[in-house]
């Protein structure tokens, strides 16, 4: 009986030690697979480096982006003026320079700072001649960037897979489901600032500046059909949809204001 009984404890360790390497098996297949699976939007949702130092096929532009900076602010950080070249093995501050007081700060007067002094309200009397409603702000329409006298347009067909999220890995802008080689166009005009494969996790990508404020970005293509330096036109076929760097074919679109990630159904129109 005593062999017995040490037989079926044998038995019950080995069961539970079974358990616990098919477990520690499963854990190490799942993170393998995660690891192994296509990569999206390597940007930046925390601090980004000190510095980056430029590969081959590198743009400002396109380093500004993954790191979500405005593209003038390191210009002016590098010294580096239009037209933005750079070149590989550079090295490109991702911060101001240190010593350098912001704008808001240098502007603030000593004395005003240290007041404790509550300032008096100036009052002021409306016009006779003012109509109603003057100087309130009207909501922008959907499709018109405010400010901006900028109008958009779908990129491409397809029903929305993924909404914008900004703080989650790959969702700084919508992905829209397509078939491959479907027509991927210009959402609004403006100049081709960056095309290639260079930004990891985006596929082959294209980026188009459409005036100081506004960027947006086109990845996954199968195909690119413009360059770096062209101009483009609102509705213009510029690439055709793929897969490149992710697992089903389909379009992920970003619309960028000052470098800072928005959501592309409020510029957009309804369909």
């Amino acid at each position: 009986m005593g062999d017995s009984g040490t037989g079926g404890g044998g038995h019950h360790l080995v069961s539970v030690r079974a358990l616990i390497a098919g477990l520690l098996l499963l854990w190490l297949a799942v993170g393998a697979g995660c690891a192994s699976g296509p990569r999206h939007a390597r940007t930046y949702t925390a601090a980004p480096p000190a510095y980056h130092i430029v590969q081959r096929g590198d743009t400002l532009y396109g380093i500004s982006f993954r790191y979500n900076l405005d593209y003038r602010r390191v210009a002016r950080w590098n010294g580096i003026r239009p037209p933005y070249r750079i070149y590989p093995g550079q090295r490109i501050r991702l911060y101001p320079p240190a010593g350098k007081a912001s704008p808001s700060r240098s502007s603030v007067k000593p004395h005003t700072a240290r007041s404790r002094v509550p300032a008096k309200k100036k009052i002021t009397r409306t016009s006779a001649k003012a109509k109603p409603g003057a100087g309130r702000s009207t909501p922008a329409k959907r499709g018109v960037a405010t400010g901006a006298g900028l109008s958009w347009s779908w990129p491409t067909e397809g029903r929305i897979l993924r909404s914008f999220k900004p703080d989650s890995p790959g969702r700084k802008g919508i992905d829209i489901a397509g078939r491959p080689g479907q027509p991927v166009r210009a959402a609004a005009a403006g100049r081709v600032v960056y095309a290639g494969s260079g930004l990891r996790g985006y596929g082959a990508l294209i980026i188009i500046k459409h005036n100081k404020n506004y960027l947006s970005a086109y990845a996954h293509n199968r195909r690119l059909l413009v360059k770096e330096g062209d101009r483009v036109r609102k509705g213009q076929k510029i690439a055709e949809l793929g897969a490149t760097g992710t697992d089903r074919p389909k379009l992920h679109f970003e619309i960028r204001r000052n470098g800072r990630p928005v959501d592309p159904l409020k510029f957009l129109p309804r369909r």
